[in-house]
């Protein structure tokens, strides 16, 4: 049996603490004896959630029993941490076999120079602040979730029920993740290098009307003539003004903006349609599944096929 132990604190956000624990209470009602949870605040006393929800915690920290996965969530009370809970992670997360962090939690393990050499991820909107306070740990701001040795990151809020079903498919077996998946309703799809936003999100949107009609043409046409020179026609400008202006009002240029369409698209197809990888690769705008092919090594380090194979639902019942 492995105990996960979930950190409290006031200010945490209601979210991070339920999601993993739905997931790893539904592996304990598939398979008896999996996991044991428990929560403990540094305490033992309730504490109020950013919400407003209040969590009574099962035990104080320093009662708690001696974690297998160690998880510490996030919220607005990682902006300024309790000393004596950051001494408490430094002192103890080392003797964790599984160390996890869910949105700005991973704040609070590189506060405890628990990330320290190592790749990580947080929220989006943190990943700066965690770069800069902590230049000893390597931040990747695009993916849901990372995972470095025994230590696991992820994103915001939802991502860490994709963590936390990682977790026990490494724990359990695909057949047990996929039972809990089904039954919260999620997804036993997205991996870990996923982008924590889509292609229309990571990029900004253009300020100017004509540069936002070409974003939206782009979305609904990926298998279309996406040249520069079509999409300057379609915006009314030159090539080489249109290329310099989308590149200023959009942080990136016209060709990776239709590469991460392209892919998206493709990767959405694999996922949810028994399209063949020929019709596919004409319909996502590769034209040939070699030339998808390459995109998706590049991109993802898997073929199309085995993408499909990894991320595709399987068929209920």
């Amino acid at each position: 049996m492995r105990t996960v132990l979930i950190v409290l604190f006031d200010g945490v956000q209601s979210l991070d603490v339920t999601g993993p624990l739905e997931v790893f209470a539904g592996a304990e009602a598939h398979r008896a004896d999996s996991y044991r949870i428990r929560t403990a605040s540094l305490d033992g006393a309730p504490v109020r959630c950013s919400s407003g929800l209040v969590l009574v915690p099962d035990h104080s920290l320093a009662e708690a029993p001696a974690p297998h996965t160690l998880l510490v969530p996030g919220g607005r009370g990682t902006r300024n941490p309790d000393p004596l809970l950051v001494d408490w992670l430094r002192a103890h997360g080392p003797g964790a076999a599984r160390l996890v962090s869910v949105c700005t939690g991973a704040i609070l393990l590189a506060a405890a120079g628990l990330l320290d050499g190592r790749r990580a991820t947080t929220h989006w909107a943190y990943c700066d602040r965690l770069a800069r306070d902590h230049p000893a740990v390597e931040v990747d701001p695009d993916p849901i979730y990372v995972r470095d040795g025994h230590v696991a990151t992820s994103a915001g809020v939802t991502s860490g029920i994709d963590l936390a079903l990682a977790l026990v498919e490494d724990d359990l077996g695909r057949a047990a993740a996929l039972t809990i998946a089904r039954h919260l309703v999620v997804f036993l799809r997205r991996p870990g290098n996923q982008a924590q936003f889509s292609v229309q999100l990571a990029a900004q949107t253009a300020r100017r009307e004509p540069l936002r009609e070409v974003q939206q043409w782009i979305s609904e046409h990926p298998g279309g003539d996406l040249s520069v020179e079509s999409l300057a026609a379609r915006a009314r400008l030159s090539p080489r003004h249109f290329a310099r202006a989308f590149q200023a009002e959009t942080g990136t240029t016209p060709g990776r903006y239709v590469e991460g369409v392209r892919l998206e698209h493709a990767r959405r197809l694999l996922e949810d349609t028994p399209d063949g990888v020929e019709e596919i690769s004409r319909a996502s705008g590769y034209g040939t599944p070699e030339a998808m092919r390459r995109a998706f090594v590049k991109t993802l380090g898997s073929a199309p096929a085995e993408y499909r194979r990894r991320f595709r639902p399987a068929p209920a019942g």
